[in-house]
């Protein structure tokens, strides 16, 4: 991997391979956060079925949360299949498209991704047929574990995704083999439980279970519109209330502790995230600024955003547990600044010269190796290569202007899913208060609403089973797009936050793409935008079906 390497690259191909990379990404994530939700719905509603039969003692037994079961189970199966399809290409892309990436660390990143084959893929994959045609071939106890355990599979699927992701994100347990030119890994368990994947995992699949619960709210509020299936719209809107404000609620807490991982790890992440060019102590949290969305801001000169309204100490707060504490900005970065430990971090010119120190160097061990040099040669060159390897990446670095993100993307997607996120915990409170009447809450929030002229003053505006008013069953199905846009949000800034690197600071973009043509890629892009597309349209296509059809109520049955 050396800098001639990158004259025979395609410069198209990066941009080609980073939009189909893109593309495959969203629309894989489209499918994957209602799998993991809906799971989570229909694992409670069998519960419920088993407790009936275990109370029933040989009676005749209501086969209504068996029914409930097994209507969001079809809409699990159907959007389940879309999410594997996806989700088979995107990895297949890191061997076609980024092949030298592959290469470079492919002993690390492919050991969670096998993990995540062999082991939870085939968990998921074999329970989801027992759940789906075993209705009547085990008993009811196997059943209610094989539903759970498909919903479990997924999860643990999206754990060793998340892995691998979160290691590129803040690379751990590894170490460079300057003779295999290969990044290897030393330890196993730092990759699989580094800090920062754990807090990216808790923090998306919470956010996840949001996004089935806002799309069950609103299937309910349909049916309750229409005035059918009452009783699956009411008993179903309350479970996924209750999901929906715990994980809503959760989301804002792992949120945090995701912020503080950036924080260490992304420091440039989040200088982006925040629009702050010029760091400091006692920084505020901004809740609006004005970004311009349609061009980089001159951070050289800029002060701060302008038309800033910040929360006092928050962002100090957030990032170092300190309300006083030290938060680099973007300008800091570039120049260097001294940790608070008493540490320099060095500039951004710094760095890109030890590291091209350190492939100089790596280049002259090699071909000192291969002459057969001495060893104080050899070895002379091994030691400025592990002194200055941990900026190897920055050696590839033509301009530092290339290690600043594009701001108004990250400033806007990262207030975009906060701001929704702060929507869906009201709008699950309201169903929660409003649907169980919380006697003191429900009077409260009632007159509230009243005032501020939300709450109907005729009954007939308002529905006599839930107590919510007409209004919020429209806002349901309104938010089920806006749930899948917060949750995008959240990935946009994870992955062009960290840009330019394919793996933070170890390897930019432009060295770790495959050396191909960039038409060929731009062909394969479009011919996957319209497969996609196609996909998505027949998943919503036969979701409507589904939904309009409905459940398949069964008679009552005496269960021996």
């Amino acid at each position: 991997m050396t800098s001639d390497l990158l004259l025979n690259i395609d410069a198209g191909s990066i941009d080609w391979a980073r939009a189909q990379f893109a593309l495959t990404a969203i629309y894989h994530w489209l499918f994957v956060p209602l799998t993991l939700g809906l799971a989570v719905v229909m694992g409670i509603c069998e519960t419920c079925w088993y407790r009936t039969l275990n109370r029933s003692k040989g009676a005749v037994v209501d086969t209504f949360w068996r029914d409930c079961a097994q209507f969001w189970q079809r809409l699990f199966g159907v959007n389940f299949a879309m999410g594997v399809a996806t989700g088979i290409i995107l990895e297949f892309e890191f061997g076609t498209n980024w092949s030298n990436y592959s290469w470079f660390v492919g002993d690390i990143f492919g050991a969670p991704l096998a993990v995540e084959g062999i082991v939870a893929f085939f968990m998921e994959s074999t329970f989801v047929a027992v759940m789906y045609f075993g209705w009547k071939k085990v008993s009811p106890g196997f059943h209610l574990a094989s539903t759970w355990l498909t919903g479990l599979g997924a999860t643990i699927s999206a754990w060793w995704i998340l892995v691998a992701n979160a290691w590129m994100q803040c690379p751990v347990g590894c170490e460079f083999n300057p003779d295999t030119m290969r990044n290897e890994m030393v330890s196993f368990l730092d990759v699989a439980l580094s800090p920062f994947a754990i807090d990216k995992f808790c923090h998306t699949v919470i956010s996840s279970w949001i996004v089935g619960a806002v799309f069950v709210v609103a299937v309910c509020s349909w049916y309750l519109m229409k005035k059918r299936d009452i009783k699956l719209a009411v008993e179903s809107m309350k479970i996924a209330a209750i999901v929906g404000l715990v994980t809503s609620l959760g989301a804002a807490m792992t949120g945090h502790k995701s912020g503080q991982s950036v924080a260490q790890a992304q420091p440039m992440k989040l200088a982006a995230m925040e629009a702050l060019y010029n760091g400091g102590t006692d920084v505020g949290l901004t809740a609006v600024a004005w970004v311009n969305p349609f061009c980089q801001p001159d951070y050289l000169s800029e002060g701060e955003a302008p038309l800033k309204i910040d929360l006092p100490y928050g962002l100090s707060m957030m990032a170092t547990n300190d309300i006083h504490g030290y938060v680099p900005g973007i300008n800091d970065l570039l120049n260097g600044y001294t940790r608070a430990d008493g540490t320099r971090e060095p500039s951004a010119d710094e760095k890109i010269r030890r590291g091209r120190q350190a492939i100089t160097a790596l280049a002259a061990y090699r071909k000192a190796k291969k002459e057969g040099a001495s060893d104080s040669i050899v070895n002379a060159q091994l030691s400025i290569v592990k002194d200055n390897m941990k900026y190897f990446g920055y050696g590839y670095v033509k301009d530092k202007a290339d290690l600043v993100p594009y701001i108004p993307v990250n400033f806007w997607a990262f207030r975009i899913m906060v701001g929704l996120g702060c929507i869906f915990i009201l709008f699950f409170a309201l169903i929660v208060i409003l649907t169980f009447r919380i006697p003191f809450l429900t009077i409260f929030t009632r007159r509230l609403l009243a005032t501020v002229g939300l709450l109907p003053e005729t009954a007939a505006d308002e529905n006599q089973v839930t107590g919510l008013p007409a209004w919020h069953y429209w806002l349901a199905i309104a938010l089920v797009p806006l749930a899948y846009i917060a949750s995008e949000s959240g990935w946009i800034v994870a992955e062009l936050g960290r840009q330019p690197w394919t793996i933070q600071d170890m390897l930019p973009t432009w060295v770790a793409v495959s050396d191909i043509e960039g038409i060929s890629v731009a062909l394969t892009f479009f011919l996957f935008l319209f497969l996609f597309t196609l996909m998505l349209a027949v998943e919503i296509s036969i979701l409507i079906k589904q939904i309009h059809k409905g459940p398949e109520y069964s008679t009552s049955l005496n269960e021996k």
